[in-house]
Parts: structure tokens; sequence; C-alpha cells
């Protein structure tokens, strides 16, 4: 299983929209590419004071080719979405891991 992690700060006065917009929005289009069995929309509970708040985004995948095909097809254009909807208001960074059960 692969995990594919997007980890956004978005500012605080965004966050309301932002959960919204993503739930509605980039979350079902990256189902939507049928790469993904699996996914988890979480806050992290610790942020400073005057700091973004932080979201992390996870999609399950059976294997590296499915996130191959997620990343050719469809990433990118989820990340001008993301821009385009929330310009200089957030941050983010991608990961990927791997299961070592």
């Amino acid at each position: 299983m692969i995990l594919y992690n997007i980890t956004i700060s978005i500012s605080p006065e965004n966050e309301t929209d932002f959960i919204s917009w993503m739930k509605q929005h980039y979350i079902p289009k990256a189902l939507k590419s049928g790469c993904f069995y699996e996914h988890r929309f979480l806050r992290l509970l610790h942020h400073e004071p005057g700091e973004g708040v932080n979201f992390s985004v996870q999609f399950h995948t059976r294997s590296m080719a499915e996130m191959k095909t997620f990343e050719a097809e469809c990433a990118r254009e989820l990340r001008v979405l993301l821009e385009k909807k929330f310009g200089e208001q957030f941050v983010s960074f991608r990961s990927l891991l791997e299961s070592v059960d």
C-alpha cells in the first residue's frame, strides 16, 4: 500500500472555505481518477498562534503504478485548481509513504 500525503497550511481566515472546497472539489476529483481506494482528510491539532491552520489529505493506492498514473493524468490539474482558488493563502508539500506491515 502506498500513501500519498499532502500537507497544507492555510491562512486562518480561509479555513472554513478551504475545508468546504476540499470536500466538494479537490477530494472528489482525486477519487474520480480511480487511482485511490481510500482517503482521509485531517486537521493537525498543533499550530502556533499567528501561523496557518494545517491539514493533511491522504490518499491510499495499491501500487506505485497507480500513483504514477495519478501523477501523469491528474496531479497537475489539481495543483492548479488549488492555486487558482487560494493563491498565496497556502503552502503545501507532498509525501509518498509505503506500508511496511
